[in-house]
């Protein structure tokens, strides 16, 4: 097992890499996010709103326009929770960025027999998987470029991709519900 770093060391791979770059998230929901105003306020029903000047959305456009690609799917339960609404609601700052954001049912995940971490996979090659603790708080990281376990992330990147929605299709069938 790859020693767990510091996420702050892996921050150089967002700028870093050539040609894309994915993130599976599978939490019902992420302690950065509820410890954030602007949780609080979507938990008031106030929208979030895009933050464009956000330093990953610059960084996100800077590298979309070189021609790399982020994208993510986001595994959610059936009702979403809280956590899973406020990132459905959010992301249309970070689809306005560039990236390519989609869900996936979680009984779909299952199906499909996803990781039940969360990961980012560089450029097909550097696989990231996130240590993340039952308060849902990121403890660190373990790189991984073994060739066996980076092509397991590959096919799940690959599996969710074909099964995944735009976040917009499924947030506006959960918004209208609420």
């Amino acid at each position: 097992m790859p020693p767990l770093i510091p996420f702050d060391e892996i921050i150089h791979l967002f700028s870093e890499f050539q040609h894309t770059a994915f993130r599976l998230e599978t939490r019902r929901g992420y302690a950065s996010d509820r410890q954030g105003q602007r949780f609080q306020a979507f938990m008031q029903g106030i929208a979030p709103q895009p933050e464009p000047d956000h330093p990953w959305n610059i960084n996100v456009r800077e590298r979309a326009a070189q021609g790399a690609r982020f994208s993510r799917v986001r595994i959610i339960d059936e009702p979403p929770t809280d956590g899973q609404r406020f990132l459905m609601a959010a992301a249309a700052g970070n689809i306005a960025a560039g990236e390519d954001i989609r869900v996936l049912r979680r009984s779909e995940a299952e199906r499909l027999y996803l990781p039940g971490f969360d990961l980012w996979l560089f450029d097909s090659r550097i696989l990231v998987r996130l240590d993340i603790d039952d308060t849902d708080t990121t403890l660190g990281v373990e790189v991984i470029e073994d060739p066996a376990e980076v092509l397991a992330a590959c096919r799940a990147r690959d599996a969710a991709w074909r099964c995944a929605v735009p976040t917009a299709e499924v947030w506006a069938q959960v918004r209208s519900s609420v």
